[in-house]
């Protein structure tokens, strides 16, 4: 071969390899375009449902509050509290609707409100008993299925003809309103979707998160510090260390069963409350802290650690004071990641009781609880289709609770970084 054909040959091989480099770029801005598309769409798919669960529709009703209607001869608090609103409500919607005489039409007229009017009614009563044989106009909760109609659904969700016109004519006269749902936000979980809510569930996930940090991290970040800067390469730590990578790959449903043949069967621990539920969790995240932790430990430069002995620092000063201060960035971002991926779990947690229907919002580790993933769960087996946006929105919640966290770990690891 000339040297010209031997030129001609390198060039065509380099023209091949600069083609073969821009077919693999394209293939990877591909690739990412796709997972972006995706992920566009799930999360489009998300917020467009989820939207309607933080709305909710009200009506203004001119409510009498007549002392014979209530039927409370005794005026104090535990006598109002006792009264019958619901009595008040009929009179004032009969009131409004003086056409609607039979019983089965006051019922179907009345069930357009919230179960939870009455309650709204006595609050207000016992806030300011000087209502009492006085008229004001009180924005009240309709029910699920009127609120469905009203957000636009695509059948009648369940109303009657009368029902809808009943509702159409309230609409004409500026009586109902759409108003952002506080109430999502701030309450526990309902049989009724109208009321329930998420705050009980992030606050159990929250106490639930506590426990697994308080157990997690210290324990982990110790575990790693003696299997890198302490313990003699033998045997055992060896199988120590296989045992932990292989902890970090056992399904969450196994430590799921541990926790309840341990801590409920043998210890007697509360059912589905946060230290048993952040104690499972702890056990689940543990390997991955340890693993995170040696990694973080591992990359600091053995010049600290020569320095610091030159000077005459003992071992445990030296793993103290020099190696775990530089290595703490990344043993906190190791331990926020494994809190997040708790954060998502629901096998183990359903195995320890905490799939149980919890009303109260939890004021402490022992207090029962839900977190935020079974939360989702029992609202997606929910027969009522409003349950349907209310999972959506629940997921949202979720994912922001997992993107603070993911900003929390950034943020520490920039705050304690230190270059060297």
């Amino acid at each position: 071969m000339t040297e010209s054909e031997r030129s001609n040959a390198l060039r065509r091989r380099i023209r091949s390899r600069y083609r073969a480099e821009r077919r693999f770029r394209l293939y990877g801005a591909a690739a990412i375009g796709s997972a972006v598309l995706a992920l566009a769409t799930l999360l489009g798919s998300v917020v467009g449902r989820a939207l309607p669960a933080f709305f909710e529709h009200r009506v203004r009703l001119n409510v009498h509050f007549a002392p014979e209607a209530l039927d409370a001869d005794d005026r104090s608090a535990a006598g109002l509290a006792q009264a019958n609103y619901g009595a008040i409500l009929k009179q004032t919607l009969r009131s409004r609707f003086p056409d609607v005489t039979g019983r089965s039409e006051v019922r179907a007229l009345s069930a357009l409100l919230s179960v939870d009017a009455p309650y709204e009614l006595r609050d207000r009563v016992l806030e300011s008993p000087s209502l009492l044989g006085r008229s004001e106009e009180i924005w009240l909760l309709l029910t699920d299925q009127a609120d469905l109609y009203l957000k636009g659904a695509t059948d009648a969700s369940g109303l009657s003809e009368a029902q809808i016109g009943w509702l159409e004519s309230l609409r004409a006269e500026g009586r109902i309103e759409r108003a952002f749902a506080t109430r999502f936000l701030s309450t526990g979980d309902s049989r009724e979707p109208e009321l329930a809510g998420v705050w009980g569930a992030v606050v159990g996930s929250f106490f639930t998160l506590i426990v697994t940090l308080a157990l997690s991290f210290p324990v982990g970040a110790a575990a790693a510090l003696y299997l890198e800067e302490f313990a003699p390469r033998n045997r055992w730590t060896d199988w120590i260390e296989v045992n932990i990578n292989n902890l970090a790959a056992i399904p969450s449903i196994v430590f799921g069963l541990l926790g309840l043949a341990l801590f409920l069967n043998v210890l007697e621990l509360p059912r589905s409350a946060p230290l048993v539920g952040g104690m499972v969790l702890a056990l689940m995240t543990l390997p991955t802290v340890i693993i995170a932790a040696r990694s973080a430990i591992r990359s600091v430069p053995p010049s600290v650690r020569e320095a610091a002995l030159a000077v005459g620092a003992s071992p445990m000063q030296v793993a103290l004071q020099h190696v775990l201060p530089l290595a703490l960035p990344g043993i906190l971002t190791g331990t926020i990641i494994g809190m997040a991926r708790a954060l998502g779990e629901t096998a183990p947690l359903l195995m320890i009781g905490m799939v149980a229907f919890i009303v109260d919002v939890p004021a402490g580790v022992t207090d029962p609880a839900t977190v935020l993933p079974v939360q989702i769960f029992l609202w997606a087996d929910a027969p009522e289709r409003a349950f349907l946006a209310k999972t959506s929105a629940a997921i949202l919640v979720l994912l922001g609770f997992l993107v603070i966290m993911n900003l929390a770990a950034v943020w520490l690891r920039s705050r304690f970084e230190q270059r060297w």
